[in-house]
């Protein structure tokens, strides 16, 4: 499972090709696929040689034959949580997504962190250099469900923040202000 969009897909597309892959589609996620197959050693060898190829954002879910594995991007753009149902662990692009399954939140997964879940439990893994967390805006004011909690508060909480920082910043006089639609 992929949620985000690659900036250098057609690049690594037209080298994969030209080494003899076969694409059935167009998708960002059948690239990240086949740099994983065609990487040598363990999953996760082959997923750090595929990630440090990709650029963009992205947070990933990876089913192995004994193991969850998920990824988030190095900047944090694209979110992905941690969350515990009964004695198992699960992942989502969101809160929201385990509050429909009864899971609890345990935590976000790190930028650039790479967490694999299996009979043990989570191991965490950190493959990548330290980088400017760079979160998508949109996450806070858009793309979330307002009950999920984006680095502890509620994307409702941010969004009425920028509101009123928005309203500081601005001499216009309003008889209302609204949210825009949910979509």
């Amino acid at each position: 499972a992929h949620n985000g969009n690659l900036t250098n897909t057609s690049i690594l597309k037209e080298k994969l090709i030209s080494n003899g892959s076969i694409f059935q589609s167009t998708s960002d996620t059948e690239v990240i696929l086949h740099l994983i197959s065609t990487a040598k050693g363990s999953l996760i060898d082959r997923l750090i040689l595929a990630l440090k190829t990709i650029r963009g954002a992205y947070s990933l879910l990876l089913l192995g034959e004994k193991c969850l594995v998920g990824v988030r991007d190095p900047y944090g753009i694209r979110p992905l949580v941690i969350g515990k149902l009964n004695n198992s662990y699960v992942l989502s692009s969101e809160s929201c997504g385990l509050d429909i399954i009864g899971a609890e939140l345990v935590r976000d997964v790190g930028p650039g962190e790479i967490v694999i879940i299996d009979d043990n439990g989570i191991n965490s893994i950190n493959p990548f250099q330290k980088s400017i967390l760079r979160p998508c805006l949109f996450e806070y004011i858009y793309f979330s469900r307002p009950d999920s909690i984006l680095n502890g508060k509620t994307a409702y909480e941010y969004r009425k923040n920028y509101g009123a920082q928005l309203a500081k910043e601005d001499n216009l006089e309003a008889d209302i202000v609204v949210p825009v639609p949910d979509s």
